[in-house]
């Protein structure tokens, strides 16, 4: 009779109206599911089983940038805003998200906190300095003369020009940024909901060296009776740093201080020209030593991959042989283009090729530094995370949607220009937790169970081990078997098992039902030769349409069905579900590695081909007619030592 009925239960085809195609299950994965004492499979599971949606990185009125370019949306709008609320932007527009984030970190600046909200009412802390006085004049004139005077502003502080003295008003030590930060907490607190919206402390530090981008975010696993027992880190001397060692130095002295917990994290190293990423000396031009890299490596967990300022994973000139490597690359120059890039800059730069000088590094001194998982962010400076293609709000409130906002650059100098077109609307977070709470996320982040999106919600699952079989990949459940035979994404692998010759993967990916459908996972491997030589490639692994792999080892275009008249696609290509069990084929168990699952959507509208339609305007010549969006998991790693 228990044969009669496996053999009826094998039968069955496992289907949901989300993934709309068959998931066959074997008796040993029926076995592990209800051969317990316990009826109910979930009974006793204590395993992350939550994809919680939030967004690491949003500026609001106090940072003083934001509210130079108009930005008058305070952290309790953006708050609302985040959690699913309709409110109205700084432009005057009623906006709302699709779907609410489950949490959120507010990360204004630390530098300046509260500068802007002066300078606008005119208060003598600001306008007794002439350069004060010169922007507020400017900021209170509106049209373009803010604009100038907010620019103006942005390249003294990129270049450290600002009034010391006037600065020093909103600085650490001073009344005004005390209450600030209060607010900040306070603010946070009374939004922070458990369970239902999780709200995080933060700042940014806004390191600038020469325009180059060395900015980290800090975050609290703490609430306000510990975050109160500090104030943010600045970069302005005396009492601040523009050096991330001594950013190091405060959160250690804020872990002894109130026994609490914090993490930093840095983005836009393609805003650095060459300094995110040292591999002999650090910008100051001190050697790169075994402190150095032990310190990165306790501090930042993270590393920020896609973002509004351009989508950080590699660049065509690191990666010729990654036919996607060329995605939404800022690559003109630093963050104020005041210095042009040149392209022995790019290796110490992006996220891929940090990944691989890591190796390099843990080689030499016994740790690797860009040991990070991947988090996605808007750093939308309008206090509204919007990072969907039909929803985007723009940068600053200036950039926010209006038949004009196509029509001027978004940056330009004499050594180049970023268009308006080439905002990126990215991107998100998803975190694997056991339930929705400061605790949870914060402690996924550190783990590095965590993966980026640049925008869509795309569902994915990623594990490394030795023992994977073709069967566990037909479970309504892989991460089950996941985390039983292997390691979740942003972990090392376990030793191999006698007789084991390689590493396998276990991935899974589901289509968010309101973006595209899937056109292939691939797994990017890395890894350091026995020469001290680093390497990657790029394989496919799983893909949609009955495609076959050409002698060039490419697989070929999905297709696209986009149609720009209408700034609308077909799910008729691609798939809502991919899946595979991969085995490394080129393995070496002498060479150190890391592996990460890269998921690409097929082609999408990008948000100026719905401006264009709604505006009746025309498309940005130079701009692409079509996206890829994408989703990057954490690495796995692996070390022979292990």
């Amino acid at each position: 009779m228990k044969k009669l009925i496996f053999l009826l239960l094998v039968a069955i085809t496992f289907t949901t109206p989300l993934l709309g195609q068959e998931i066959m299950i074997d008796e040993e994965q029926l076995s592990e599911i209800y051969g317990k004492k316990d009826y109910s499979p979930f009974a006793g599971r204590d395993i992350p089983v939550l994809p919680l949606w939030g967004d690491t990185h949003l500026h609001t009125s106090v940072s003083f940038d934001a509210g130079a370019f108009g930005n008058r949306l305070d952290p309790r709008a953006a708050y609302r805003f985040a959690r699913g609320e309709q409110v109205i932007s700084s432009s005057g527009q009623n906006v709302r998200l699709a779907r609410p984030l489950d949490w959120l970190a507010i990360t204004d600046h630390s530098d300046g906190m509260g500068f802007t909200s002066d300078a606008l009412i005119g208060s003598p802390l600001v306008t007794k300095y002439e350069q004060g006085s010169r922007w507020s004049e400017g900021f209170r004139a509106g049209g373009q003369e803010a604009v100038e005077a907010t620019l103006d502003m942005i390249t003294a502080f990129a270049q450290g020009k600002m009034d010391l003295e006037m600065m020093s008003n909103y600085s650490p030590g001073a009344r005004r940024f005390s209450t600030l930060w209060d607010d900040v907490i306070k603010n946070a607190e009374d939004f922070n909901d458990p369970g239902k919206f999780t709200t995080f402390i933060g700042f940014e530090w806004t390191s600038l060296i020469n325009g180059g981008n060395m900015h980290r975010n800090v975050i609290f696993r703490d609430g306000g009776d510990r975050a109160r027992q500090v104030l943010p880190y600045t970069t302005a001397l005396p009492m601040g740093s523009p050096d991330p060692l001594d950013l190091y130095k405060y959160l250690e002295n804020y872990e002894a201080r109130t026994n609490g917990s914090a993490m930093a994290f840095a983005h836009n190293g393609n805003l650095s020209n060459g300094i995110m990423f040292p591999v002999d000396a650090q910008y100051t031009g001190k050697k790169i030593d075994k402190f150095y890299v032990e310190q990165r490596a306790k501090w930042e967990r993270m590393y920020e991959i896609t973002q509004i300022k351009g989508d950080s994973e590699t660049h065509p000139l690191l990666s010729p042989d990654d036919e996607f490597a060329d995605y939404m690359t800022w690559d003109v120059g630093n963050l104020d283009l005041s210095e042009a890039k040149t392209d022995d800059m790019l290796q110490h730069e992006y996220t891929r090729e940090a990944l691989k000088i890591g190796l390099v590094l843990e080689k030499k001194f016994g740790t690797n530094p860009y040991k990070f998982g991947f988090t996605g962010a808007t750093d939308s400076h309008t206090s509204l995370s919007t990072a969907e293609e039909n929803n985007f709000f723009g940068k600053h409130t200036g950039y926010e949607p209006s038949k004009e906002r196509l029509t001027h650059p978004f940056m330009k100098s004499e050594n180049g220009e970023i268009f308006a077109w080439q905002m990126v609307s990215s991107g998100i977070t998803a975190v694997w937790a056991k339930e929705n709470t400061r605790e949870e996320i914060f402690d996924a982040m550190d783990r590095k169970e965590i993966y980026a999106t640049t925008g869509p919600r795309i569902l994915v699952r990623f594990f490394g081990g030795w023992e994977f079989e073709e069967a566990d990949i037909n479970s309504r459940e892989p991460a089950v078997v996941g985390y039983r035979k292997g390691v979740p994404m942003g972990a090392d692998l376990h030793e191999a098992p006698e007789g084991a010759k390689a590493p396998n993967f276990l991935v899974f990916a589901i289509n968010d039902p309101l973006s595209g459908n899937l056109d292939r996972i691939q797994i990017v491997k890395g890894w350091l030769d026995s020469k001290g030589k680093t390497h990657e490639k790029v394989y496919n692994v799983a893909w949609s349409d009955n495609r076959k792999i050409g002698k060039d080892g490419k697989l070929p275009p999905v297709g696209n069905t986009v149609d720009l008249k209408t700034a609308t696609w077909t799910n008729t290509i691609g798939r809502s579900l991919l899946r595979a069990i991969w085995t490394d084929p080129e393995f070496d168990p002498t060479e150190n590695a890391f592996y990460y699952a890269r998921v690409l959507e097929i082609p999408t509208p990008p948000w100026y081909a719905y401006d264009a339609y709604r505006f009746g305007t025309e498309m940005p010549k130079d701009a692409p007619r079509s996206q890829q969006e994408r989703a990057y998991t954490s690495p796995i790693w692996y070390s022979p030592r292990n």
